[in-house]
């Protein structure tokens, strides 16, 4: 699917600054691509980009309106028909992110239809996939992992790609999650595959290419996630990762969503990621650690990195806080 920019970002009534990270990941890190938010009576967050209507956005030229909500089961609510419908005749496209699809709701297909719009339901890919091969293919990869679920991927995937085109390096983000395509304008939401398929619809998202050319692709859930390690071994095996990341977030005592189970320590992250990732590339590496540190003061985060840093002999920085600099001048000299 290719979603077409600029966006208009609808975030409803929404009161929790989580349940906006589709609108925030595209104002964080796509503002350019973004003319504005629009939000209804009782929204108390904001992405922090101008308020606007979806007349006013259709005037500046937004082609797609993006339900940059979420909520539990992610449902639909009927409330929200009316606005895509305005949306659609007014000549933009509409994304969704939610569990509920756009196109199994015959009143917006048909308006969708009679205004030649696409609705798009990038959490449920459309495409054909095969099963992997494992077979070797150009290019470099890097993939970030983490010792949990919600530990910063997406973040540090985007802040490794900007630093590398700051430094002059052909690099890519390969979105494998609705936020990241969002972010990227295309991508497979990879949690959404057929077990059997996870592994070659990475391998189709980042496909042979130019010998010096970098992708950085995405991670999903957690190897010590009992709920989600299947999506995160499939991506890992279709990746063919050159090059890891290990992604943590600091001061988690157990699995996200999961209070009976223990946290595995960075070691054993870094051990078991790499014991998996060689079944399709033997020759793989861990070049850093990027950890969420928003949890203490900017101080105390620096503290704890560099004592990581120093355990591990691998920079480590809190990408939102610190960048990925040092990481990425780790990375162009593999």
């Amino acid at each position: 699917m290719q979603i077409i920019a600029p966006y208009l970002l609808f975030i409803g009534d929404a009161t929790d600054d989580l349940s906006i990270k589709m609108a925030r990941g595209a104002a964080d890190w796509r503002p350019e691509l973004c003319i504005g938010e629009m939000s209804v009576d009782g929204c108390t967050v904001t992405t922090g980009l101008n308020e606007t209507t979806i007349e006013e956005a259709a005037s500046k030229g937004a082609k797609t309106f993006v339900l940059g909500f979420a909520n539990s089961g992610g449902v639909l609510a009927p409330k929200w028909h009316t606005y895509i419908i305005k949306a659609l005749e007014l000549g933009m496209d509409v994304v969704s992110g939610l569990h509920d699809k756009l196109t199994d709701i015959p009143e917006l297909v048909a308006v969708a239809q009679k205004h030649n719009q696409q609705l798009f339901d990038i959490r449920h890919p459309n495409a054909n996939f095969k099963t992997g091969s494992g077979i070797k293919r150009s290019g470099k990869r890097l993939l970030t992992v983490g010792t949990d679920c919600s530990v910063g991927k997406m973040y540090t995937s985007l802040s490794l790609e900007k630093s590398m085109k700051s430094q002059g390096v052909d690099v890519d983000f390969r979105a494998t999650g609705q936020c990241g395509i969002l972010i990227a304008g295309q991508g497979v939401a990879i949690d959404c595959i057929v077990s059997d398929f996870i592994s070659g619809a990475t391998e189709t998202l980042s496909p042979n290419n130019q010998e010096n050319h970098w992708d950085i692709i995405e991670g999903q859930g957690s190897l010590s996630h009992p709920a989600f390690a299947g999506v995160s071994i499939g991506l890992l095996h279709g990746s063919q990762p050159d090059a890891l990341v290990i992604c943590h977030a600091l001061n988690r005592t157990h699995m996200r969503g999961l209070p009976h189970t223990a946290f595995p320590s960075i070691a054993a992250t870094i051990e078991l990621n790499l014991t998996a990732a060689r079944l399709t590339n033997p020759n793989v590496k861990v070049v850093g650690i990027a950890v969420n540190t928003s949890s203490v003061s900017v101080e105390e985060g620096k503290t704890y990195c560099k004592r990581l840093s120093e355990e591990f002999s691998l920079p480590c920085v809190d990408p939102v806080r610190d960048g990925t600099d040092a990481i990425v001048n780790t990375l162009i000299n593999l």
